[in-house]
Formats: C-alpha cells, structure tokens, sequence
C-alpha cells in the first residue's frame, strides 16, 4: 500500500468514526478517490451510523458549493441509494449544478421510483437544472428527450401529488418542446391557490415575453405571494421588454417584491438598469443597499461576459 493511498484511508475512516471532528479541511481528502479507496469508503459507510452518514453528506454538498476545485460526485451518485431519505437528499443537492448528462437516468429513477417525497422532489428541481441546461444548448437531443419525457409524465401523473406535479411542472418549463406552454396556462386557469403560483414561476423559468400581460396583471393581485412570484418571474424573463417594469417595481413598498425586481435588473443589463441599482445602492434601508449592491456586480459580471464585439 502506498503512503498516499493509506492517508487517504485514514482521511476516510476519520470521517466516518462519529467520535472524530467532522473539520471541513480533512473532508476536502475524499475528493476525487480513486476506485480502491472509493470501494474501501463504501465498505465503512455501511457500517457507520445514520446520523454521521447525515452529517458527512450533507457536508460535502456543501463543501462542493463554495470550493470548486473539489469532486466529490462518485459518493453522491453511491449516496443515491442509500437506506436514509435525508442522505439521498442531500446527495441529489451535492450533485446540483453538475452538467453530466450520465446523472439524469439516476435523478429519473429515483423521481419514479423513490419511497420519500422529500427524495423526489429533490430529484424533480435537479432535473429543472439540466432543462436549463438544454434550452442553453448544452444537452443532446437524446438526453433531452428522456428529460422532457420524464418531467412530462410526473406533471401528468396525479398520483403525484399537488406539490409534485407543480415542481414538475417548473422543472419542464424551460424547456421549448410540445405541451409546456399548454400545460402553464392549464395551472395558472386552475382554482387552486398553490397551482397558479406555480404557474407564475414556470412563466419565469419559461422566458417567453409572451407572460409579461400576465404577470404585469398580476402585480396587482390582492395575495403578497402572487404579488411576489410574478415580480420574480419578471425578473426571470431578464429582457428590454420587461425592464420599465423591473425599474417600477425596485420602488415597490413590498420589501420582497423590490428585492426580486432589484435582482432581475442585475441580471438584465442596460444603462437604464444600472442608473437605478446605483440609486438604489444609496437607499436608507440596509436590505434594499446590500441588494442593489449584490445587483450591480452581478450587472458588471454579465457585462464582462459578453463577448467583445457582440
């Protein structure tokens, strides 16, 4: 055995052993293992206690947030089956933002066939990031297809459940294929409260410019939380057409539906924009100062991002 590959064991056994301090800079060793250490890990992990295994997933997943120069995804895909719902869910947060197409077959499975609805809905707003991902042009037609599939069916499928099928519903709504559009305007023509708000963020995550009458609308409905994601989902469309809105909106006296405005205007660009995140920026109020601030370097972020001469 090498020098490395048994200090790797020992980063792995102190890990597992709930007498040791689970400290962040000796996790950052369970990054990228090779094969042997990896079936060493799944060897102890069976035998560790539920709770730790809690805590030393959950720390990982958040240990790849904030530190990208680490992998741990061979253990969160391993973690997808394990005995503890709250492992698999956090398991399904660590593999969050990851761009491999191999990991939508696992996230299907675990939506169709999953014991804990915590675990699924997990799996269905992890699937939303790669319809994003699709709509950016970075799936495959088959890959896109076994996706739209998917998401479709649980939207359809009462047995789901009102909560799921509405995250299946925001999940599929970025994607530009057959039915989407009908099943949002489905939700938002239904009586249930929770469904229109549902559909209000599936209009935002769709980012056709075509919601904007909707949404505009319903900036005037009498319930704050309609009031909100409708902000927010203009916010989401991040276009010219929205941006007079998205100005209005930042003087808004509800405190959440100025934050979601000053948010989009980050994202949107265009002096018209940042003249009013700079005004914001000055604001009495610390929240609204430290969002327009957050904003405007968000702004300056997208607008080093465009490609000279676009």
């Amino acid at each position: 055995m090498s020098s490395e590959t048994a200090s790797q064991k020992k980063y792995i056994v102190a890990a597992l052993d709930p007498t040791e301090l689970l400290a962040q800079s000796r996790l950052i060793h369970l990054s990228n293992l090779n094969e042997g250490d990896l079936d060493f890990l799944k060897q102890f992990w069976a035998r560790t206690a539920t709770e730790r295994r809690r805590q030393v997933i959950a720390q990982l997943a958040a240990t790849s947030k904030t530190n990208f120069r680490v992998s741990f995804n061979e253990i969160f895909l391993f973690c997808l089956h394990d005995l503890d719902a709250q492992v698999r869910a956090n398991a399904i947060a660590g593999l969050a933002e990851e761009e491999d197409y191999r990991h939508i077959s696992p996230l299907i499975r675990l939506l169709k066939e999953d014991s804990s609805a915590e675990v699924r809905e997990a799996a269905v707003v992890a699937l939303g990031d790669f319809a994003m991902l699709s709509e950016m042009g970075k799936l495959s037609t088959a890959s896109t297809n076994e996706l739209y599939q998917a998401l479709l069916a649980a939207v359809d499928d009462q047995s789901m459940g009102d909560t799921l099928q509405c995250r299946a519903l925001e999940a599929i709504a970025p994607l530009n294929l057959p039915r989407v559009k009908d099943m949002i305007k489905a939700a938002y023509r239904s009586k249930s409260a929770s469904r229109k708000l549902c559909a209000l963020r599936a209009m935002g995550r769709n980012c056709d410019e075509a919601w904007l009458p909707i949404l505009v609308k319903e900036l005037d409905n009498e319930n704050a939380e309609m009031r909100y994601e409708a902000a927010h989902a203009i916010a989401e469309l991040g276009s010219d057409t929205a941006l007079p809105y998205l100005v209005k909106l930042s003087e808004n006296e509800d405190v959440r539906v100025q934050e979601a405005a000053i948010r989009g205007l980050g994202e949107t660009g265009g002096e018209e924009a940042r003249q009013a995140l700079n005004k914001l920026a000055k604001s009495l109020q610390q929240r609204i100062r430290q969002a327009a601030r957050a904003a405007l370097k968000e702004f300056d972020f997208n607008q080093d991002s465009i490609p000279f001469g676009s």
